[in-house]
């Protein structure tokens, strides 16, 4: 079975989790990196002991040895790199979030169709045994019907010219860390929710510094999360359903070894999840989809569901009044 041949399209602080795992996917290669100047990229391709270096992006693209483009490019710039690595042949894995619009994941599920690649978004977790375990539990009826869902995903951002700071660029905190609890209730649900309604606490750029949402689901099951860029690093999932909760500390990004907390009435049940590099799952996702035909686990179509969402929490927040997903689909 021949190997999928990498390029990272830019020079990202995430690629320092990306590159252990390409090299320990069984199919994947490492071939190149690309930045905006040659300088930067054979500096890159040195400490990283990269092959090929590219001095631009569109470079990248033109290099027909290159199977997979992975892109961790500020939150503006992923759907026009993911169109021109798509109209270049290329498959993609795009980091969260695909797209700050529903049409525009529209544009490329669209462009992905026609040009016969695959284009995946990068939710890690959503590909870790964890994750497997915790959705296993709520399908099997562990916890009985659902009722009530809390996500949380905080930490306190320090540098003042973090790009996740400029609105114009994508940035805020739904859309970087608010994204996790809100993927991870529509999961859980099976469902995308109908209405939602937010609070907001802005930072002097205009982005959400911090916000906190709730969200209904149709069968009834009400979701809140809170997310930011000002308070402690905290992450968690608690589920509760009519015979259960179950409580998950490390949902977003759990370590080699990881618990589940079932509490049913004054008995607590905990359950030990064993674990896998954690970047791992979305690489392999990435070989099956290309290389055996599987549907990527992380479809386009739950990234519009994610990112509709996460459209409609704006929205809501900024009029002050409950957004229904119907309207801004």
């Amino acid at each position: 079975m021949p190997a999928l041949r990498w390029g990272l399209l830019g020079t990202a602080r995430i690629n320092r989790s990306i590159i252990p795992a390409i090299r320990a996917a069984s199919r994947s290669v490492l071939a190149g990196v690309a930045s905006r100047t040659s300088a930067r990229a054979a500096a890159y391709a040195a400490e990283w002991s990269i092959p090929e270096a590219h001095g631009s992006y569109d470079a990248m693209l033109d290099d027909r040895t290159i199977d997979v483009v992975y892109i961790p490019l500020p939150n503006h710039l992923h759907v026009e790199w993911t169109l021109r690595a798509i109209d270049a042949g290329k498959h993609v894995l795009c980091e969260k979030p695909l797209a700050l619009s529903p049409a525009d994941v529209d544009r490329v599920a669209e462009a992905a169709a026609q040009r016969g690649v695959v284009v995946a978004e990068a939710f890690m977790y959503r590909h870790h045994p964890l994750t497997t375990r915790a959705v296993s539990l709520v399908r099997d009826g562990a916890l009985g019907p659902l009722k009530v869902i809390r996500g949380a995903f905080t930490f306190v951002l320090t540098r003042p010219d973090d790009v996740r700071l400029v609105p114009e660029w994508g940035g805020g905190s739904l859309w970087d860390v608010g994204c996790y609890p809100v993927s991870y209730a529509r999961l859980l649900t099976g469902e995308e929710p109908v209405s939602v309604s937010a609070q907001v606490v802005r930072h002097e750029t205009g982005i959400d510094l911090s916000a906190a949402a709730t969200l209904l689901f149709p069968r009834g099951v009400i979701a809140s999360i809170d997310c930011g860029f000002g308070a402690h690093f905290r992450t968690s999932m608690e589920v509760a359903g009519v015979d259960a909760v179950m409580t998950i500390d490390t949902p977003f990004k759990p370590g080699a070894e990881a618990e589940i907390r079932l509490t049913r009435g004054d008995r607590q049940e905990t359950l030990t999840v064993a674990g896998e590099p954690l970047y791992l799952g979305e690489i392999e996702d990435l070989e099956a989809a290309v290389l055996d035909g599987r549907p990527p686990r992380v479809s386009l179509a739950d990234t519009r569901g994610n990112v509709a969402a996460l459209a409609a929490i704006h929205s809501a927040a900024q009029s002050g009044s409950v957004a229904a997903l119907a309207d801004l689909a």
